[in-house]
């Protein structure tokens, strides 16, 4: 994401609820909001207030307008909304559609009814008024586990101490058990530091495979960014090793070196045969 999204959802950390007006002082600063917030919202990152836009009829609402009164599945504002829109080249925005005693917000609902049941495409867009903006659950798990900066760029430090405060925050809600048996062999031993299990690693795995988009191939690094810490660098690989055994997993070593930096390279697992041990393919 570029400076300013990044910015954007930092700012949103220090609203209440993560949510704001859109209009609100601190979102002031931001150029170009709507195109922020779409394309926030195109990676399911924000949602906001929405109106429609636009719509257009499709086949079934024009077949449903060829029915008798009788058998009409719909209201007469419904039917009426429709047979509107269907007059229309193409596209048509809300405000072109004129109904008698039909008010803004009856003709919104009425719009939502018709494109739920498949009759019309309504296209949406952020509210012109009173729009609201606020962070999605996946924006949360995200920014807690698996945002990593990188490059150079200039924050303030009131958004840097959201980040800090929402981190500290999950941190206290969510305390981590700690164990203090030390592992006896790499086939029984477990994971010493959380009470993370197998099973969960691998879904880890699959997670950040679909996130990253490795085609199945997910660069030993990546798991290192996201358990180390608080696991140590022998328990990812005795934990990888469990896997590979019990055949839900392969390890497979890098052939072109050159895309990678050294110190993703060197998060590989070495062998004594030369060479390491580099890709995860989750079976």
């Amino acid at each position: 994401m570029d400076t300013n999204e990044l910015k954007f959802l930092l700012k949103l950390l220090g609203c209440p609820n993560y949510r704001s007006s859109l209009s609100a002082s601190g979102f002031k600063a931001f150029k170009g909001k709507d195109k922020i917030c779409q394309s926030l919202g195109d990676r399911e990152l924000v949602d906001y207030s929405r109106e429609i836009a636009s719509v257009k009829i499709l086949p079934p609402g024009n077949a449903l307008l060829k029915l008798e009164s009788a058998q009409l599945p719909i209201t007469d504002q419904e039917f009426k909304v429709l047979e509107k829109i269907s007059k229309a080249a193409g596209k048509v925005s809300p405000s072109k559609i004129k109904v008698s005693s039909l008010k803004a917000p009856e003709k919104e609902a009425i719009l939502k009814t018709l494109s739920e049941r498949g009759l019309i495409d309504a296209e949406s867009k952020i509210k012109k008024t009173k729009a609201e903006v606020w962070l999605t659950e996946r924006a949360l798990e995200y920014l807690r586990e698996d945002y990593s900066p990188k490059g150079a760029a200039t924050i303030r430090l009131d958004l840097l101490n959201n980040y800090l405060r929402f981190l500290r925050k999950s941190l206290h809600s969510k305390p981590e058990e700690v164990s203090t048996s030390a592992p006896t062999s790499r086939e029984s031993a477990a994971v010493t530091i959380i009470n993370l299990t197998d099973e969960e690693i691998l879904e880890t795995i699959r997670r950040l495979d679909r996130e990253l988009g490795t085609d199945n191939y997910l660069p030993i690094f990546h798991l290192r960014q996201k358990l180390q810490p608080p696991l140590s660098r022998e328990e990812v690989d005795k934990v990888l090793y469990r896997l590979e055994e019990a055949d839900q997993i392969e390890l497979s070593t890098l052939a072109e070196p050159r895309d990678y930096t050294p110190e993703q390279i060197d998060a590989g697992i070495s062998q004594i045969s030369g060479g390491s041990l580099f890709f995860i393919t989750a079976i």
